[in-house]
């Protein structure tokens, strides 16, 4: 089983809520970054449900009709080709996690230096849905005039 598996191993007291030991997280976490910036979809897709939901601005741009919602693990898979495709220089730099009920946010900075957010959330050792945010502007950039 991989660390991403063991990261998000079901409690016996709530079946949809993962593992939020620091250790697990962190292992989940490191994989999940090792796995990108490798260009390994198939590694991240590993711990992806069937049936996930995941919405991202940039899906919106790349995919016809899909206004930033992709459905199930093919679709899913098609995406991320599509975009390592079309940014073969993708790197993520790990900022911090965030651990809620069920539900992981991995903040990075991507290869152009944007602050992204990833929210994945798990039913079990699998993530059902997922979500990209990214920064709008930093409030440096904002002006108060």
């Amino acid at each position: 089983m991989s660390r991403i598996a063991d990261a998000t191993e079901t409690r016996k007291d709530d079946p949809l809520a993962p593992s939020t030991s620091p250790i697990a997280v962190a292992e989940f976490v490191e994989e999940w970054l090792r796995c990108w910036n490798d260009h390994d979809v198939e590694g991240v897709l590993a711990h992806f449900s069937d049936d996930v939901v995941f919405t991202s601005p940039l899906a919106g741009q790349l995919l016809d009709g899909s206004d930033g919602v992709v459905r199930g693990k093919h679709a899913l898979r098609e995406y991320w080709n599509l975009g390592l495709s079309k940014v073969p220089d993708l790197r993520f730099e790990l900022i911090g996690t965030y651990v809620g009920v069920a539900t992981i946010v991995i903040n990075y900075r991507n290869h152009r230096g944007q602050l992204v957010n990833e929210v994945l959330t798990f039913d079990g050792s699998l993530v059902v849905e997922g979500h990209a945010t990214h920064l709008d502007r930093p409030p440096a950039e904002r002006a108060d005039t």
